[in-house]
C-alpha cells in the first residue's frame, strides 16, 4: 500500500508539471503574438503603399528630391573657370551682366569664375543655372572624342554647330564654334574616356530625347563635361549615375518631383530607385516622361528645363 501510493503521489506530481509546463507555453505564446502583431501594426504604418496617411505631398518629395541645403559633387573645380574666361570660352562680362538681370553672382559664384583654388562643386536650387552654364562651356570646348566622332558631327544633321548647345552658347568670346572640342583643360585616360562613353549613352534629359552621348542642347553638353570630371577625379561608374540623377533634378525640378511621385504610387521610396534605370529613356527622356504625365499630376511649382543662357 505504501509504494502504491508513493506511486500515485508521484503520477499527481507529474501532471501539475505537465500543466505548469502547458500553461507557460499558451502563455509565452500569447506574448510573442501580441508582440508580431505589434511590430506588424508599426511596419506597415511606415510602408507608404499600407495606408493613404503616409503618403507624401509635393513639398515633403521636394525636400527629399532637392536637399535645400544642396549637395556637393565629387569634382574639385580648381582654376577651370579662369581657364575658360582666360581662353575667351566664357565672356566675364557677358557672364555678369546676364547675372545682373537676375540675382547677381555670390561670392561662392565669382570665385568659381575667377579664383585659382576652387574645392569641389557644391549645387543647390539656387545656383543650379549657373553650374549649369559653367558646365555648359567646359562640356563643349574640351576635347573630347564624342564631339568629334559621335552624333553632334554627323552629316546627316548638317554640322555640329546646328544645335541649341553650340548656336545657343552665346557666352563666349566670338563664335561658340570657335572653341568647340578645342582645348585639354583636363585629359582622360583611354579608360576614362570608355567609362564616359558607356555612362553617357545611359542618361537622358526630359527636354529632347537624346543621351549626354549626343549632347545637342545646354544640359547635354554640361552633363557630358560633369561626366568628363568626375572621371578624370576617380568617380566610380555607379557615383557618376547617382550624382548625374542629383544634378539633373536641380536642373529639371518639376519632372523629377513627378517621378519620384510615381514611384511612390508604387511604393517605391526615392531613396530605393536605382538611379541608372531613373536617367535610362524610359522615364527622363521627353516621350518617356510624357508617359509619366500621363498617370501624375506635376507639382504646380517646379521651373527649370530651359535650353538657352
Amino acid at each position: 500500500m505504501i509504494e502504491n501510493n508513493d506511486f500515485s503521489n508521484e503520477n499527481k506530481f507529474n501532471q501539475r508539471n505537465i500543466w505548469l509546463l502547458l500553461a507557460i507555453l499558451f502563455f509565452a505564446g500569447i506574448f510573442v503574438l501580441d508582440r508580431f502583431f505589434e511590430i506588424s501594426i508599426k511596419y506597415r504604418g511606415t510602408n507608404p503603399t499600407a495606408i493613404q496617411s503616409s503618403i507624401l505631398d509635393d513639398s515633403e518629395i521636394e525636400k527629399i528630391v532637392l536637399p535645400a541645403e544642396g549637395i556637393i559633387l565629387p569634382v574639385k573645380w580648381g582654376d577651370l573657370g579662369k581657364q575658360m574666361a582666360d581662353a575667351g570660352v566664357i565672356d566675364a562680362e557677358k557672364l555678369e551682366n546676364l547675372y545682373k538681370n537676375r540675382e547677381g553672382f555670390s561670392d561662392y559664384e565669382k570665385n568659381l569664375l575667377f579664383g585659382e583654388d576652387n574645392g569641389y562643386l557644391r549645387i543647390d536650387s539656387k545656383n543650379s543655372n549657373f553650374i549649369l552654364n559653367l558646365l555648359w562651356a567646359f562640356g563643349l570646348a574640351n576635347k573630347n572624342l564624342i564631339l568629334e566622332t559621335g552624333p553632334m558631327n554627323d552629316p546627316e544633321y548638317g554640322g555640329a554647330g546646328v544645335f541649341a548647345s553650340t548656336g545657343g552658347w552665346t557666352l563666349a568670346k566670338g563664335e561658340a564654334m570657335d572653341y568647340y572640342s578645342r582645348y585639354d583643360f583636363i585629359l582622360l585616360t583611354p579608360e576614362q574616356q570608355e567609362l564616359v562613353e558607356e555612362v553617357s549613352k545611359n542618361i537622358y534629359r526630359p527636354c529632347c530625347g537624346n543621351s549626354t552621348y549626343f549632347p545637342d542642347c545646354n544640359h547635354g553638353m554640361a552633363m557630358l563635361g560633369l561626366l568628363e570630371l568626375m572621371a578624370s577625379q576617380g568617380a566610380s561608374e555607379e557615383e557618376m549615375y547617382d550624382i548625374a540623377l542629383r544634378v539633373n533634378s536641380y536642373w529639371f525640378p518639376s519632372t523629377y518631383i513627378t517621378i519620384a511621385k510615381y514611384f511612390q504610387k508604387r511604393g517605391v521610396s526615392w531613396d530605393e530607385v536605382n538611379p541608372m534605370d531613373i536617367l535610362g529613356s524610359a522615364y527622363s527622356s521627353a516621350s518617356g516622361y510624357k508617359q509619366i504625365l500621363e498617370e501624375i499630376e506635376p507639382p504646380k511649382s517646379g521651373g527649370g528645363g530651359g535650353c538657352g543662357v
